[in-house]
């Protein structure tokens, strides 16, 4: 029987979108958006326990001008067949003087075996089938096909954000038409913004679960969940079925507010699945959401039920 690991929350404090990656060397990489939004910043510890004081390196800073300069938001570290990648969201300073949120998705390579030391290349950014507000992009390869989702502003569908779903021909590049996967349509998923965004991908129990995340980035930010059979089209977008209710919300019991924007991982026996968001101790009481910086990285054991994740509520 598996020991069951406690994790000391929060695991890394002021790191919203957090994103966790366990490699093969058998280290814990880890990134999300750093307060100030102006750098892209990596760690890594063998445990989820250590990341808080593990190695860490500023791999990428924000251009002093044009499309990547300003607002760097929600980085993620894929490997993928053979290299490292960082998929995140810019905008120009020029369109945030303005309080206009005009990002875009770019991603950087690395080909060193320690992403915190190599350098990183930039490879431009992921041409979606539209110039529109676009960010927080993922990738998974699922039967030797590499996908890619992301959420995106269709100037045709009321609201703020939908999630898109396509092949790539590299990790870079988009082929074939995408598939719109959801948009928000219950009220959960309508608090403050109309948004869907923040997805992330988990391949379990015969079926490709993908959550995401909506409503504002306030108390009322919430997890939904995707899924479809593992052997469906992913591309056909009646093979995805979605939850009418959230499946993970702010706890006033436990002081967890907003939490979301997930990311996977296992256990560092191998034997449970790990649940990497982000929360707030607090309700926000005033100004923007995305200037207070006390949204933290926080890991939690969740189990299956019937083949369906069960995350319960944080803690």
């Amino acid at each position: 029987m598996s020991k069951v690991t406690v994790y000391h929350n929060p695991i890394v404090r002021e790191r919203a979108d957090p994103w966790v990656y366990r490699h093969t060397d058998g280290y814990y990489y880890f990134t999300g958006s750093v307060p100030g939004y102006q750098e892209i910043e990596v760690r890594r510890s063998k445990t989820l326990n250590g990341l808080e004081e593990g190695e860490r390196a500023t791999v990428w800073r924000a251009h002093a001008a044009g499309p990547m300069s300003a607002l760097i938001w929600a980085p993620e570290i894929h490997y993928i067949r053979g290299k490292w990648y960082i998929y995140f969201a810019a905008a120009a300073s020029s369109e945030t003087k303005n309080n206009i949120f005009q990002h875009r998705m770019f991603v950087i390579e690395c080909e060193e075996a320690n992403p915190l030391e190599g350098l990183w290349n930039e490879k431009g950014q992921i041409k979606t089938h539209q110039e529109s507000f676009s960010l927080d992009g993922t990738a998974f390869e699922h039967r030797d096909r590499l996908y890619y989702v992301w959420a995106q502003k269709e100037p045709a569908i009321p609201g703020n954000s939908n999630l898109y779903l396509s092949e790539m021909s590299n990790p870079w590049t988009l082929k074939g038409t995408p598939t719109l996967l959801t948009i928000p349509e219950f009220d959960w998923e309508k608090i403050g913004f109309s948004v869907n965004e923040g997805a992330a991908v988990l391949v379990r129990y015969g079926k490709v679960f993908i959550t995401y995340s909506g409503s504002a980035t306030d108390e009322n930010y919430q997890m939904g969940l995707l899924w479809a059979d593992q052997d469906a089209d992913l591309l056909d977008g009646y093979a995805w079925h979605k939850s009418t209710v959230p499946v993970f919300e702010s706890s006033e019991k436990a002081a967890q507010f907003g939490p979301g924007h997930n990311s996977f991982t296992r256990s560092e026996d191998g034997q449970q699945d790990v649940l990497i968001y982000h929360a707030r101790p607090e309700k926000i009481k005033a100004g923007d959401p995305l200037d207070n910086p006390n949204r933290h990285a926080r890991a939690q054991l969740f189990h299956w039920q019937d083949g369906m994740p069960v995350f319960g509520e944080p803690h």
